[in-house]
C-alpha cells in the first residue's frame, strides 16, 4: 500500500469510527454492557438529567431504564414531563447511553396506551415494563385475572413492535391461600407475550433469581440488580450473599436480554466496577 492509499484510508476509517454514535462506542467498549435504573437518581435527574447521564455513564455504565414521567410525576419525574422525549433521548444518547426500557404504571398502560407505546418509540426501547398490578381484592384469583388483562395489553405492545415485561416487589414473594403469589402470576401470564424482570431485593426473603431462571427457562427478560448482606445491609454488587456468576450464568437459561443496577447511589460505581470484571 502507497503512502497516499494509506493516508486516504485512515482518513475514511477515522471518519466512519467518528460517524458512530457515542452511546454505540460505549456499549461496543465492553462484551456486557451494564444499565442502571433512574429511579434511585430521580432527586438528580430532576435537577440535572444530562448532567447525570454523564455522571451515570462516568461510573461505568452503557445504558439506562427511564420511570414514564407523566406516570411518575408525583415520585420525582415531574420535572421531565414538558421534556419532548426526543430531547431525552439525545440527552441520554449525547451521554454515550442509550435506553432500551422503561417502567410504565399499570394504570397508564390501561388509560394511556397509545401515549406510552409513543414514547418508548420516542426514545428508541425495545422493551415496555409494569411494577406490579392494581389487585382491589388481595386474592390469587384477583392476580391472575389482572395477569390475564395484562396479557390483552401485550397483545398490543407486540403489535407494536416492542417488548413487554412484568417487574416484582417483595409483595409478590409472599404466601397467598397456599400459594406463591409470584408463581401464580407467572402461571396467568403468557409467557409468548410477557416476560418477567426479576428484582434480586427478593434474596431478603430467602429467593434467588437463579433459581427462578432455572426453574423458567426463556421467561425473563431483564433483571434489577441489588445486593444485600445476611442481616439485610444494602452493599455494592458483588459484597453481599447473592452468587453473582451463578446468576449471570442462570441467567442465560432465563432469557435475560439486559440487566439494570437499582441501588443507593453510593453504591452505583463500585457494582458497576465488580459487573465489568466478573463479565470480562
Amino acid at each position: 500500500m502507497n503512502r497516499r492509499k494509506f493516508i486516504t484510508q485512515s482518513a475514511v476509517g477515522a471518519i466512519a469510527l467518528s460517524a458512530i454514535p457515542g452511546f454505540l462506542k460505549a456499549a461496543q467498549a465492553y462484551k456486557f454492557p451494564v444499565g442502571f435504573q433512574t429511579y434511585p437518581v430521580r432527586d438528580m435527574i430532576a435537577k440535572d438529567f444530562a448532567g447525570t447521564m454523564k455522571t451515570m455513564a462516568g461510573m461505568g455504565y452503557q445504558y439506562t431504564e427511564m420511570c414514564y414521567p407523566p406516570g411518575y410525576a408525583n415520585a420525582g419525574f415531574g420535572a421531565l414531563v414538558n421534556i419532548k422525549p426526543t430531547d431525552l433521548k439525545a440527552m441520554i444518547n449525547d451521554a454515550g447511553l442509550y435506553c432500551p426500557s422503561c417502567h410504565f404504571g399499570i394504570n397508564d398502560l390501561n388509560n394511556n396506551l397509545d401515549k406510552c407505546i409513543e414514547f418508548a418509540h420516542a426514545l428508541g426501547m425495545t422493551q415496555m415494563v409494569t411494577p406490579g398490578f392494581d389487585v382491589p381484592e388481595n386474592t390469587i384469583a384477583g392476580y391472575k385475572a389482572a395477569a390475564e388483562k395484562y396479557n390483552k395489553t401485550a397483545e398490543q405492545i407486540k403489535a407494536a413492535g416492542l417488548a413487554t415485561g412484568y417487574h416484582n416487589h417483595e409483595k409478590e414473594f409472599q404466601m397467598l391461600e397456599g400459594q406463591l403469589i409470584y408463581d401464580a402470576i407467572l402461571e396467568a401470564l403468557d409467557g409468548s407475550l410477557v416476560k418477567m424482570q426479576f428484582q434480586t431485593e427478593v434474596i431478603k426473603l430467602g429467593f434467588d433469581g437463579s433459581t427462578y431462571f432455572e426453574k423458567y427457562p426463556g421467561r425473563f427478560i431483564s433483571a434489577h440488580l441489588s445486593d444485600w448482606t445476611a442481616d439485610k445491609k444494602q452493599v455494592p454488587i458483588g459484597q453481599g450473599i447473592i452468587n453473582w456468576a451463578a446468576f449471570f450464568k442462570a441467567g442465560k437459561k432465563g432469557g435475560l436480554h439486559n440487566f439494570f443496577v437499582e441501588m443507593n447511589f453510593d453504591n452505583y460505581k463500585g457494582s458497576a466496577e465488580y459487573i465489568h470484571q466478573l463479565l470480562g
